[in-house]
């Protein structure tokens, strides 16, 4: 049975934006798609112009229009569409959890301040055990190549950071595309060195060769799996978020990682996934590990 990737419709540009990128990658990779409204009427004290069928209808519309959209493009694709009759979080949240990846549209807010995420993106995002992949409207934007390459910022180096590396090595094959690996990293104080750190960059011939080994390091299960795709490692002294932005500018897709939280923690979002999800003017996916 083929997997599933999600999107979140809720009737604005930016939701029928996720939904071609969703379609597009859909075909690439020989999943379904798989088109959800969450909605639930509440009465409300206000006199309102559109009554609950009303706005049902509406829904109900905006799905049927979108399954139109996306199969008039992709006649050959599984397209399925669901009205959920529930607050939009946690039924956004219960689709994630039976999909491969979960699909938002992002209010886009000029080229310099990139994403506006919205108060449900955000709260679904901290919730998530599933990919989300957040998209923009193309309105406004200069073009960018469908094809480009997938950029991954890699922080964590070791197994912690397969779901995050896989995500972005899968992509890159169903796309024929080349994967960006990004490492950043700074000197680190005088007071942080251990006798095992001391020995490791000596070993290494220093601190930007160890830098190297260990993002080689954790490429290579990767490289292995995926040998059809062409890699770019590369690590730069400096803020992770910074160069990440950098080097993702003419991207197709930027894939960070969250980490999920334990038992009694927050969750929280990380600055590097939270400047990535604010000034990419690229797709960002957020993959969550441990």
């Amino acid at each position: 049975m083929p997997g599933i990737i999600t999107v979140g419709l809720d009737g604005t540009e930016h939701s029928l934006a996720a939904a071609d990128w969703a379609a597009a990658e859909a075909r690439r990779r020989g999943m379904a798609l798989r088109l959800v409204f969450a909605w639930v009427w509440r009465p409300s004290e206000v006199p309102v112009a559109a009554d609950a069928e009303v706005q049902r209808r509406w829904a109900v519309d905006v799905l049927r229009e979108a399954g139109e959209r996306v199969t008039a493009s992709a006649p050959d694709l599984s397209v399925t569409t669901q009205l959920l009759p529930e607050d939009p979080v946690p039924a956004l949240v219960a689709a994630a959890s039976v999909s491969e990846m979960l699909v938002l549209g992002s209010r886009g807010h000029g080229a310099v301040a990139g994403f506006l995420i919205g108060s449900v993106a955000l709260k679904v995002l901290r919730r998530v055990d599933a990919p989300l992949v957040l998209v923009r409207s193309p309105r406004g934007q200069e073009p960018r190549p469908e094809w480009g390459e997938v950029v991954v910022g890699v922080q964590d180096t070791d197994e912690d950071a397969a779901p995050v590396l896989e995500f972005a090595f899968a992509t890159a094959a169903a796309r024929g595309a080349r994967v960006r690996a990004v490492r950043a990293w700074s000197v680190p104080p005088v007071f942080a060195w251990s006798p095992g750190s001391v020995y490791l960059a000596d070993e290494a011939g220093g601190l930007e060769p160890l830098e190297r080994k260990r993002l080689a390091e954790a490429l290579r299960p990767w490289r292995e799996k995926y040998p059809q795709v062409a890699v770019i490692e590369h690590t730069e002294v400096g803020s992770a978020a910074e160069v990440l932005l950098t080097h993702g500018a003419r991207a197709s897709l930027i894939v960070v990682g969250r980490r999920l939280p334990g038992p009694g923690d927050l969750p929280l979002i990380g600055s590097v996934t939270h400047a990535a999800l604010h000034h990419a003017q690229c797709p960002v996916a957020v993959v969550p590990h441990p």
